[in-house]
């Protein structure tokens, strides 16, 4: 069977690339516009806007079955908005931290631009996991404190901790697509 290569790392049968040009003509615009009213940016929209069509095909849902296009598209999409918000916060978090760093310690523009795609990765990495056993994941691999020190901060014990960072290290070994 023939395969289109139509999003990265999403493949759809020849035979239903036309089901599906007719869902994103039918909605596509529409989508667009309703995005836009609420990031008030055209090309953050227009990303957003494919980001929605492409988890459709990763979700490798047939457009036929879906009762109410528009609003399975503007969940999809408010979704990502959620996302893009709160990557933008980690990412203004993690910029200012690097400013108070001393300048022969900052990282070049480069080394910015890599750390803050990790950054990214072990976010999506943890996005499943409750909001304790992130912040003691990111208390010791970020801050460098012990897990007596973690324990203390969040009033857990040192097992829990430890309990916690098996967790998150799971989650991040899991998410690397480590078999």
């Amino acid at each position: 069977m023939r395969r289109i290569l139509i999003c990265p790392g999403s493949t759809v049968p020849a035979s239903d690339t036309r089901k599906l040009g007719f869902f994103f003509s039918d909605h596509h615009r529409w989508l667009l516009q309703h995005v836009q009213r609420q990031l008030r940016n055209r090309p953050d929209a227009e990303d957003t806007a494919a980001e929605t069509f492409c988890q459709l095909l990763a979700a490798r849902v047939d457009p036929a079955t879906i009762e109410q296009p528009r609003a399975y598209l503007s969940t999809i999409a408010r979704r990502l908005i959620f996302d893009r918000h709160r990557r933008r916060r980690l990412e203004q978090a993690y910029l200012e931290r690097l400013m108070l760093l001393p300048e022969e310690l900052s990282p070049s523009p480069e080394e910015t631009h890599l750390l803050l795609e990790a950054l990214h990765a072990i976010d999506a990495s943890l996005s499943g996991l409750p909001l304790v056993v992130k912040k003691a994941f990111l208390m010791c691999q970020l801050d460098g404190l012990t897990y007596v020190e973690i324990g203390r901060r969040l009033n857990l014990s040192e097992r829990t901790i430890a309990r916690y960072m098996t967790q998150a290290l799971r989650q991040c070994y899991l998410s690397a697509g480590a078999p």
